[in-house]
Order: structure tokens, then C-alpha cells, then sequence
């Protein structure tokens, strides 16, 4: 079976994976000089960034794809467990919280700010627990095809409290509003506002606990890199349409091949698009998607190699403005950039030194914005941005001299995303995931009307982050195999 995945993110290198593991003859194009999507790699003048996800969770989700492959994750890969994993700050506040797998030592860091929200930590991950191993675990895994399938789901979700906000169910325990904070912001890593997504994503909590985070030398790109290594990819390779049988402007069909921009015709009996899912219907000459979806927020990124190091920076760390709730509202809803700055800063020469020259930090800051979809002018914004930004540690979280330490500079804007990205309205994490664009509601792992036809990736079910889509990953592969049993393909 010849098999073209369309984009080389983590989701169309673990599809590609699996696929060629399975015997099948898989291409990946990407339109990119390199492989990586969203988990892209960028290198000056001795500094090393990640330009992507760079926490890394779950680990066992990427040693099975890699043994779906043919290869051992940990041959390919040094992985180092972090712990704490993050440490999580607050604006002109001397206290801090470092989150991490241990229990006892998370029990005493919550402490510090509420005895009594120490105390309710059981009780918390005990009502999180079912909803990991029934709404990751195993929801995770599975394809939402049918109406039937979301509804079948449902009574249970209702009864672990899952269909809650999540910072709402985060509430029935703590009371702190710090602590609150501390275990409701999760879901912004994959583009959710916990005031308004479901508390499923609660799960994401338990998952760092239970399985601990990670980090692989060299960076979330050696991930990437290591996946790529035995598969045939072809970067440069800009995807014009998918051809396929049938009405081109309508549904139905099957899927023939991929016409690239250069005339280039590549035969397909499957196509995986791990593209925006938001645009891959231009690529079947659809005027619109077959349902609208919304994209979650954008994000401005500032890329800092400093010629000394910041010791109040952990490997990950939060930094916590003062108004969380409002912050988010702006960034998620809001019309301009926000008025007050929340960001998450990935320093990884903390633990690894080569990520940066001698005596000197790699420093990666991650500020939610709105996506473009706002009327922001970013050729305009983004000095001053940078500028706030680079104050406000300086000011607010104590990294005195840091303007005059920075020695190489790279920013991305949501105007980035959708031009090196194809990311629409230049969102940074696919597909917001509120209740009504998950599972069922979200795009199905199958197109529901080209035969062939395969999604995988942040805006497809499961969802975003490194384990979504990789889990993503499986679900579609998976689908292909029953698929092909059921009617097999002509090789």
C-alpha cells in the first residue's frame, strides 16, 4: 500500500512510523527545509532553541511508537527525568511553587500556601484518576466516528465531573487562589482556557504525576529527528492538492495521489494530511470545511541567548502575572495584546549545558496572545512586546541585567505561524478544545467522505501536546490497518 503523509510534525512522523513498520511504502512531504512542524529546531551562534513543545510527558507513548517503527526510543534518545518538573512564580510575590512527580514533596509545596490544600492533594488526584484512565487511557485511544460512540462516553464523563470547567472541578478541592492556579493552567499548553474547557483536562495533571516529565538532550528536536531518520522525507516538498476520483468540488471519491507545487504527481493509495486541519479542505477543492471549527489562540515567541546565566530560572519555569483570569480572557477572546503578561520560559542549559555557550542560557519565552483574528498590527506590536516582556522579568521576577546580557535574538509572531506554519489565523495550538470540539466534534481521524482519506495532528481527535498527538498517531494507523483488512487496497 503506498501511503503520502502531507506534513512532518510529530503526528506525521508517528503515523509514517507506524505505517512503515506495518510493511506499507510511506512518503512524508512537508513544505519546510526540515522535518519538525511545530516541533521545529532553531540554532545561533552556539545556542540551541526548541521552537515548539519542549515538556514532555507520558514517555511510554513515545517509546511505543517507536517500537511500532522498528527502533528502541531509548537507543535513539537520552531521556532525563526533571524533577521538580516546573517552578511556578507569581508577579512581585517572593513565593514560588515547584511542581513535580513526588507527592510528598508536592504535598509541601502546596503547604506553604494552604495546610488545608495540602491536605485535599489525595483527594484530588483520587477524582482525577478514572477520568485519565477513561478519558485518556482509553477515550484517547479510541476513533469517535459515530455520534453514538461521543454520547456512550458521555454519562461516564458526567459522573467523574469531566463535563465541569476545569477550573471550576479544580475548585471543589483547593481554595487558595495560587493554588488553584497551579492546577488549572495545564490546559494552556494545548491552547484551552480552564474557565471554559472541560475538566478532563484535569487529566493533564495526573499524567505528570503518575508518569513524571521528561526531557530528551538536545532538545524535543532530537525526538524529531530520530523519528525522521528512517523514513523517506522530502522537505521543500509544497503540497498543491490531493487528487482524487469523483467530484473535485464536492465530497466523495477516493483518494488517487498528491500533486505537489512543481507539477510532481506522487500515486497514493492512503493520504494522511497532518496539516492544519482548519485548511486542509483547500487541498481537496473544497470553498469551506465541512464544519467550522475555531482555532485556539496564537502565542508570541522570544528566542534569548544570554551571555550569563539566570539561576532563578528552572528548566521550565511559570511566571504568573497578576489578573490570571482576565489575562486569559484577553488572550483567548480578547481584541489587543494583553494588558498584563503571563508567559511560560523553557530554559534547558539548566540541565543540559551545550544548549548554550559556556556561562551562558537558552531562553525560550512563550506569551499567549490572540490569534489574528484580532486586529493587531505585529509589525508594530511586537518591539514594544519584546520590550514589556524583557522588563517585566527584570522588574517583577528579579533577573536584573538581563536586557544588556542578550547577545542573539529570534521572535515569531502569530504572523509566523500562518506563514512558515500554514497555521489559520495563526493559531499555535489547531483546534481550541472546549467541550463541543472534542471527540465526535472534533475532526474525525477519517474524513467522512474521501475514501483514503486520514487526519492526524493537534487539531484532530485526540488533541494537541506531544502525547495527543501521538496517540493521535496510533488511533489513525490503526484505522488504516482495519480499514485496509476490511477492503484492501491495491499495492
Amino acid at each position: 500500500m503506498r501511503v503520502v503523509v502531507i506534513g512532518a510534525g510529530l503526528g506525521g512522523l508517528g503515523v509514517a512510523l507506524r505505517l512503515q513498520g506495518a510493511g506499507h511504502e510511506v512518503t512524508v512531504v512537508d513544505r519546510r527545509e526540515r522535518p519538525g512542524g511545530r516541533a521545529y529546531q532553531l540554532l545561533d551562534r552556539g545556542f540551541t532553541w526548541d521552537m515548539g513543545p519542549s515538556l514532555l510527558t507520558m514517555p511510554w507513548v513515545l517509546e511505543e511508537t517507536f517500537a511500532a517503527g522498528g527502533l528502541d526510543l531509548h537507543r535513539e534518545v537520552t531521556m532525563r527525568q526533571l524533577e521538580p518538573l516546573y517552578r511556578i512564580r507569581w508577579a512581585e510575590d517572593d513565593r514560588h511553587l515547584d511542581f513535580g512527580s513526588d507527592r510528598e514533596r508536592l504535598r509541601e509545596e502546596i503547604a506553604r500556601f494552604s495546610s488545608a490544600d495540602a491536605a485535599r492533594l489525595d483527594d484530588f488526584l483520587a477524582a482525577v484518576q478514572p477520568i485519565y484512565e477513561e478519558g485518556i487511557l482509553a477515550a484517547g485511544r479510541q476513533p469517535f466516528l459515530l455520534a453514538r460512540d461521543f454520547v456512550g462516553l458521555l454519562p461516564t464523563m458526567l459522573r467523574l465531573g469531566a463535563a465541569l470547567p476545569l477550573h471550576r472541578f479544580v475548585a471543589r478541592y483547593f481554595q487558595h487562589p495560587r493554588v488553584r492556579e497551579a492546577f488549572s493552567f495545564h490546559s494552556l499548553f494545548i491552547g484551552g482556557d480552564p474557565f471554559r474547557v472541560p475538566a478532563i483536562y484535569a487529566a493533564l495533571v495526573y499524567l505528570q504525576i503518575v508518569d513524571g516529565g521528561w526531557y530528551a538532550e538536545g532538545g524535543t528536536y532530537s525526538i524529531v529527528e530520530a523519528m525522521a531518520r528512517p523514513l523517506d522525507v522530502r522537505c521543500g516538498a509544497v503540497v498543491e492538492r490531493i487528487e482524487r476520483s469523483g467530484d473535485r468540488r464536492g465530497g466523495g471519491g477516493e483518494v488517487r495521489a498528491v500533486i505537489l507545487a512543481d507539477g510532481e504527481r506522487i500515486p497514493a493509495d492512503v493520504v494522511v494530511s497532518n496539516a492544519d486541519v482548519l485548511s486542509t479542505h483547500e487541498l481537496l477543492g473544497r470553498r469551506a470545511p465541512v464544519r467550522s471549527l475555531t482555532p485556539t489562540m496564537s502565542c508570541y515567541l522570544l528566542f534569548l541567548g544570554t551571555d550569563r546565566t539566570f539561576p532563578e530560572l528552572r528548566h521550565h519555569t511559570l511566571m504568573l502575572g497578576r489578573d490570571y483570569r482576565e489575562t486569559i480572557a484577553e488572550v483567548t477572546r480578547g481584541r489587543a495584546v494583553p494588558r498584563r503578561l503571563s508567559t511560560y520560559v523553557h530554559t534547558p542549559s539548566r540541565t543540559e549545558p551545550a544548549m548554550a555557550p559556556p556561562a551562558g542560557d537558552s531562553i525560550y519565552v512563550l506569551l499567549p496572545v490572540p490569534n489574528l483574528r484580532a486586529p493587531i498590527d505585529w509589525g508594530t506590536e511586537a518591539g514594544p512586546l519584546r520590550d514589556r516582556l524583557v522588563s517585566d522579568y527584570e522588574r517583577s521576577y528579579g533577573l536584573e541585567g538581563l536586557a544588556d546580557s542578550i547577545v542573539a535574538e529570534h521572535e515569531m509572531t502569530p504572523e509566523d505561524f500562518r506563514s512558515e506554519l500554514g497555521a489559520v489565523d495563526g493559531n499555535a495550538f489547531a483546534v481550541e478544545p472546549t467541550l463541543h470540539q472534542s471527540a465526535y466534534f472534533r475532526q474525525p481521524n477519517r474524513d467522512r467522505s474521501v475514501e483514503g482519506l486520514y487526519y492526524v495532528g493537534g487539531g484532530t481527535h485526540p488533541g494537541a501536546g506531544v502525547p495527543g498527538v501521538l496517540l493521535g498517531a496510533e488511533v489513525t494507523a490503526d484505522l488504516i490497518e482495519r480499514d485496509r483488512a476490511r477492503a484492501p487496497l491495491a499495492a
